[in-house]
């Protein structure tokens, strides 16, 4: 009985189902495209639909490889007859690397605009703050489907969507903060042994808002992932036969009736991530924040 309560504690004190959620999305993106056997974008039509679980009664004869599969499908099969498990895998390669360019860019975007916003004041931050409230205010779909009928589809066209998404999101919390430790007496003492502005925000203000920043990226995370399964889900995104999760779904919404499994897996992959990454932001922000401490 102690080892179930130790084992319970632990689990409410870690986040360890989500980390471990989390690793398992990382190895598959880095390795699972390459131990895979079946192609990304083929598949034999005979073999379409199949179900979870299922052997493949045709040979499927791959393109772009020397062996002939006639195998195992895990996930099952979609209209096409390609192997949903290899899509997946794909898809989360290609979710990541889109994900983890917008964040990053759109973290150091939003950070630098907010310390400037903080930092000076006056009518800096007030024509910043403006932009932010009028940029908030736009509709995030009708901006993706401006940009997308101006510039075209694809990859990079999306990255650019999320980076507009992502870098404001850090804009207002950053700047209270920095509206705080900018009167700390620290700050006074730099600025009186002659330290530049540049240095200052770099120097001592940016260690103090660090965690924070972590924080807010990792929520952001989660609804980057979201917005991009969003936009490919509509076609304004990533397009077919790249394997997308939210390409995936769209792809299946016409056989959900006879076919489910096509939409459900790619959805429940996204379900996981996302409630994964929300978890392990709030813990994060508990951890972080001494004055979110809880008392074990």
């Amino acid at each position: 009985m102690n080892y179930i309560k130790i084992g319970w504690q632990f689990l409410r004190r870690y986040p360890v189902i989500p980390i471990i959620i989390l690793i398992l999305l990382l190895i598959a993106a880095a390795i699972g495209p390459y131990v895979t056997p079946y192609e990304r974008d083929i598949g034999n039509i005979a073999d379409r639909h199949l179900k979870l679980f299922s052997t493949s009664e045709h040979t499927t004869i791959q393109v772009s490889k020397d062996d002939v599969v006639n195998g195992f499908h895990l996930l099952g099969t979609d209209h096409a007859g390609r192997d949903i498990f290899t899509r997946l895998l794909h898809g989360s390669r290609i979710s990541l690397m889109v994900v983890a360019i917008s964040i990053t860019t759109g973290m150091a975007f939003g950070l630098t605009f907010a310390m400037i916003s903080g930092y000076y004041g006056g009518i800096i931050d007030e024509v910043l703050m403006r932009i932010v409230d009028v940029w908030n205010a736009l509709p995030f779909l009708m901006v993706a489907l401006v940009l997308t009928l101006i510039f075209g589809r694809g990859l990079n066209i999306m990255i650019l969507v999320l980076f507009l998404v992502a870098w404001v999101n850090f804009v207002r919390i950053i700047r209270a903060q920095i509206l705080v430790l900018k009167e700390m007496d620290y700050i006074a003492s730099a600025k009186i042994c002659g330290a530049s502005d540049v240095r200052i925000m770099i120097k001592h203000l940016f260690p103090g808002i660090l965690n924070s920043a972590v924080v807010i990226a990792t929520l952001n995370t989660s609804g980057l992932i979201l917005a991009e399964s969003t936009l490919s889900f509509v076609g304004a995104g990533i397009q077919p036969p790249t394997p997308a999760w939210g390409v995936m779904v769209n792809e299946g919404r016409d056989y959900l009736s006879t076919a489910w499994w096509q939409s459900m897996v790619p959805s429940g992959a996204i379900f996981l991530v996302v409630i994964s990454l929300n978890f392990l932001g709030d813990w994060l922000r508990d951890r972080l924040d001494p004055r979110l401490r809880q008392v074990d």
